[in-house]
């Protein structure tokens, strides 16, 4: 399945970087099934697809770059850093990982996230297990007024979902969470986040004439 999905995502890379993206990929995978999860490994493929895709001047002599790069901008989205988290990684443990510098690591880090003008919880590269907890996600434009839809009403949760604009319905994810465990675990996000992420002008205004 992971040799389809990457195999898929190379489809879209120029044949000018693929040998590139091969090499990006294969240190990712073998970083994230020895030290993080299934999650981070799709997250990180999909950064790489996207970087090879980009008209960044990518130099192929520096795959493990890219590599540590890529998994340290996509960690610091989901607060890899904090120890509360699981898994959780500290930027030498990363850097050591990938044989190369925090500085050499950083750098590519900040070009990934200037390019993709990434902040922490960004929607687009939240890990699936945190989608739930993220407010982010859920807070939309509604008659000019910020909602949260988790508190709406399933039918508009459905109506938002079949537009695209939501992942799943959480209603739907809520009931199951709650017949096979009473007690939901709340993730705590670190009381920096606030200050650590930079504000979106993208929230969507796409409710009008939704009706319930």
């Amino acid at each position: 399945m992971r040799k389809s999905k990457s195999k898929a995502a190379q489809m879209h890379v120029p044949k000018k970087n693929r040998q590139l993206f091969e090499q990006i990929v294969e240190l990712i995978d073998a970083f994230c099934d020895t030290h993080l999860n299934a999650s981070y490994k799709e997250l990180c493929e999909h950064m790489a697809s996207a970087i090879c895709r980009t008209h960044l001047l990518l130099s192929s002599s520096m795959p493990a770059a890219w590599a540590g790069g890529i998994v340290h901008a996509v960690g610091w989205v989901n607060f890899l850093h904090d120890p509360k988290q699981s898994p959780h990684m500290t930027s030498a443990q990363l850097a050591e990982g990938f044989g190369i510098s925090k500085e050499t690591m950083a750098a590519k880090s900040k070009i990934i996230r200037d390019k993709f003008d990434l902040m922490q919880l960004d929607p687009d590269w939240c890990l699936p297990e945190l989608l739930i907890d993220n407010p982010l996600v859920w807070m939309f434009d509604v008659d000019g007024l910020i909602m949260d839809i988790r508190t709406a009403s399933r039918d508009v949760q459905q109506e938002a979902y079949e537009m695209g604009l939501i992942p799943f319905i959480p209603a739907d994810k809520q009931e199951l969470e709650s017949e096979s465990c009473p007690e939901i675990n709340i993730i705590e996000f670190p009381s920096s986040k606030s200050k650590a992420s930079k504000p979106k002008d993208n929230v969507p205004n796409l409710f009008d004439g939704l009706e319930g």
